[in-house]
């Protein structure tokens, strides 16, 4: 497929860590994959030694690994992976998701009092959010079928202007 992205505006999109910790808590998930060093996820999954090192350390402050020190220490899951959802990574490694100011931080912004689009983008934000939370570490590494059925990028997409979509 070929998407024509001429005048496309910018995405929503998770950043590079995200994506790791996700590869990470994927390796972790896995059946009998019990505790690994940083060093060890690092090689399982090819993300550099600094980096996952750096991801874990977000994910044990998110609360979504536990980490034993010493020896025979290592990371695991801090709970199963079913009970971990995309929103949480995505607040584990980015902070709280926000599309905009107001949206992450009610009452924060200047503009609040004559603003009239910040709470139609606050209800975005709490339907973006419900839906990455209904999302589960298991959906993602596809131990578990997703609820609801994968959108039809050539739907989604094919009516948007100057956007062509080929199979």
């Amino acid at each position: 497929m070929v998407l024509n992205a001429e005048r496309l505006p910018p995405m929503l999109r998770i950043s590079k860590l995200t994506d790791y910790a996700t590869v990470i808590l994927a390796r972790l998930a896995e059946e009998g994959a019990g505790q690994h060093t940083a060093v060890e996820l690092a090689e399982l999954t090819g993300i550099g030694l600094p980096t996952a090192s750096k991801v874990l350390k977000g994910l044990q402050r998110g609360g979504l690994v536990a980490s034993t020190r010493g020896a025979r220490g290592g990371y695991t899951l801090a709970r199963p992976a079913a009970a971990i959802s995309a929103v949480d990574i995505i607040d584990a490694v980015e902070g709280p998701l926000g599309l905009t100011e107001c949206a992450s931080h009610p009452g924060q912004c200047g503009l609040e009092p004559s603003c009239r689009v910040g709470r139609s983008w606050q209800r975005v934000n709490v339907a973006i959010r419900r839906a990455l939370g209904d999302v589960k570490l298991t959906q993602l590494i596809g131990r578990e079928a997703n609820a609801a059925p994968a959108a039809d990028l050539a739907v989604v997409l094919g009516s948007r202007p100057g956007l062509r979509v080929r199979s």
